[in-house]
C-alpha cells in the first residue's frame, strides 16, 4: 500500500518525514496513531533484517506522538496512570510505563521522558491516551495542561547507528547511555537524543522538535551514513518476534493486562504508591493468571508475517490455547516463530501445540520462552 492507493484525507496525517521517505521508494504504509508509518521500501523483510544486524538505517517513527504533561501537578498525574513506580526517576530518564485502566486492561506501553519534575512527554503507541488523560486530569481537578507538542521521533538503528550519530551531533552523544536522553545542538535547535529504539540492534531516537527541521534532519543523518551503508527502513517484524518486542494493538489490547505480557517488574504491588487499577492488579496477582504471553515457533514452510491471527491448539487434547498475533520465518533461527497469548496449563516451554495457518494448513509447533 503506497499513498497512491491510500485514500489520504486530515484524518490521516504525514510527518516531517513523508517527503523523503517517497523519494526513497516506499512501497508500503501502515496507520498508527492516525499518522503514516512507512512498512516497507524497495527490500524484501529478510534482506532488511539482515541488514538492520549489521549496519545502520533511519526510520520514520513520528507515529510515535507524544503526550505532553506539564504543571504543577503533572508528577501526581504520570504517578496515577501507571503501575510502575516512578519515585525514583529523574530528569534524563527514558522509562517503558504500562498504562492501565481501573480494571487493569492494557492502555498503551509508552516510553516516558522526565524532562523536568513539572515536566514529562509519553511517547504512545497506538491508542488515544491524549483524550484518557486529560479526561483524567478534568475529571480530578488537577492543574496540569496536557497537549500534543510538534514533536517527531526519527530512529537512527543498528550497530553502525552510533558512528552516524557522532558525525552529525559530535563524539558526545556516544556517551548517552541505554535509555537516558541528552540535548544536542542542530542548527538553531535543540534536539532530544534519546539511546533507545524499537529494536534490539542498538541506536537512537531523535524526538525532534519542530517539523520544520525534519527535511533537513533527514538529509544530515542521510549523508553521514553513507559511508556506513545507511537505509531507509522500518520495525522490522522478524527482528521484533525475536527480540521478544510486543506490539500494542496486536500481543496486547485493553482485554489483557501487564502481568499477562510478561511485565511485572513495571507493576509495583507493594503500598508505597497508588495508581489507577490497583486494586485489581492487586487481585489479579493474588489470584493467578488465566494466561501469558509465549514465543511459539513451529515447523513448515517459511510464513510470510501473520496478518490474521493463527490459532494455536493443543496437540493432546486438539482444544484453542491461544493466537498468534505476529509471526514470520526467521532466516536466522531457520524456524518459524511467533508470539501469542496462551492459556495456563499450556504455558509451560516445551509444550507441544499445534498452529493453524491462514491457509487452514495444522503444522506442528512448541511453545518457548522469550526472547527466542
Amino acid at each position: 500500500m503506497t499513498l497512491s492507493n491510500l485514500k489520504m484525507s486530515r484524518r490521516i496525517r504525514r510527518t516531517p518525514f513523508t517527503d523523503k521517505v517517497e523519494w526513497h521508494g516506499v512501497t508500503g504504509f501502515t496507520v498508527v496513531n492516525h499518522t503514516l508509518l512507512p512498512k516497507s521500501f524497495q527490500n524484501t523483510v529478510e534482506e532488511d533484517y539482515w541488514h538492520l544486524r549489521d549496519k545502520v538505517q533511519i526510520w520514520d517513527v513520528g507515529c510515535q506522538r507524544q503526550v505532553q504533561i506539564s504543571g504543577p501537578d503533572a508528577k501526581k498525574l504520570v504517578q496515577w496512570i501507571t503501575p510502575r513506580d516512578l519515585t525514583r526517576a529523574i530528569p534524563g530518564k527514558c522509562l517503558y510505563v504500562p498504562l492501565i485502566t481501573e480494571d487493569a486492561g492494557f492502555i498503551n506501553d509508552p516510553v516516558l521522558l522526565k524532562l523536568s519534575e513539572s515536566k514529562y512527554w509519553l511517547s504512545i503507541a497506538d491508542s488515544d491516551v491524549l483524550l484518557w488523560v486529560r479526561g483524567l486530569a478534568l475529571g480530578a481537578k488537577l492543574k496540569v495542561e496536557i497537549i500534543e507538542p510538534d514533536v517527531w521521533p526519527l530512529a537512527i538503528q543498528g550497530p553502525k547507528a552510533v558512528h552516524v550519530m557522532a558525525e552529525v551531533f559530535g563524539s558526545r552523544v556516544r556517551d548517552i547511555k541505554f535509555f537516558n536522553f541528552d540535548w544536542f545542538d542542530f542548527e538553531d535547535s535543540k534536539q532530544l537524543i534519546a539511546r533507545s529504539g524499537y529494536s534490539k540492534q542498538g541506536g537512537f531516537e531523535i524526538y525532534l522538535q519542530g517539523s520544520k527541521y525534519g527535511s533537513r534532519l533527514w538529509e544530515k543523518i542521510f549523508e553521514a551514513g553513507i559511508k556506513y551503508d545507511i537505509r531507509p527502513g522500518s520495525p522490522n517484524i522478524i527482528e521484533r518476534i525475536e527480540a521478544g518486542l510486543l506490539s500494542y494493538g496486536n500481543e496486547m489490547t485493553i482485554q489483557d493486562n501487564p502481568l499477562e505480557c510478561g511485565l511485572d517488574k513495571y507493576c509495583d504491588l507493594s503500598d508505597q504508591i497508588e495508581y489507577i487499577g490497583k486494586k485489581k492488579l492487586h487481585s489479579i496477582a493474588k489470584n493467578g493468571l488465566t494466561k501469558r504471553i509465549r514465543g511459539v515457533r513451529f515447523t513448515g514452510k517459511p510464513m510470510a508475517a501473520c496478518s490474521i491471527p493463527w490459532p494455536v491448539m493443543s496437540k493432546a487434547t486438539n482444544k484453542t490455547i491461544g493466537k498468534i498475533t505476529s509471526g514470520i520465518y526467521s532466516p536466522r533461527l531457520k524456524m518459524n516463530i511467533g508470539l501469542s497469548m496462551i492459556q495456563k496449563d499450556h504455558w509451560d516451554p516445551g509444550t507441544k501445540v499445534l498452529v493453524q495457518t491462514e491457509h487452514g494448513k495444522v503444522i506442528n509447533g512448541e511453545i518457548c520462552s522469550l526472547p527466542f
